[in-house]
């Protein structure tokens, strides 16, 4: 019995050595990048009406850009929808959804590497 439980005690020991603390676990977080992840997002959702040659509305189309307005586009597009800074508002693009939300916030938080 002894025996046992020392062998199930080992292999819990070992077991658990190999369980990511939440130190460890964060240097397994996804790296994003504008080129990669961002662009994408804001080519879907944000055009025309952000793109100079067919939009009227603040330019979104480069880095430049999107990174010195990141923090207005977060706010708008987690407004509610029928807030009338909500973005897209009147669109017929749909609303961004929570994964593309913490994408966007991902990349911001990582010092918005291009």
């Amino acid at each position: 019995m002894k025996k046992l439980l020392l062998s199930l005690i080992l292999l819990s020991a070992v077991l658990f050595q190999f369980c990511s603390t939440s130190k460890n676990a964060s240097k397994h977080v996804m790296k994003m990048s504008y080129q990669k992840d961002i662009s994408p997002i804001v080519m879907a959702h944000c055009s025309p009406c952000h793109f100079p040659d067919s939009g009227k509305k603040l330019p979104l189309n480069t880095y430049e850009a999107l990174t010195t307005n990141i923090d207005a586009v977060l706010f708008r597009v987690q407004l509610p929808a029928t807030d009338p800074k909500f973005m897209p508002w009147k669109s017929k693009k749909e609303p961004l959804s929570d994964s593309l939300i913490q994408v966007i916030k991902l990349w911001r938080d990582q010092e918005m590497p291009m």
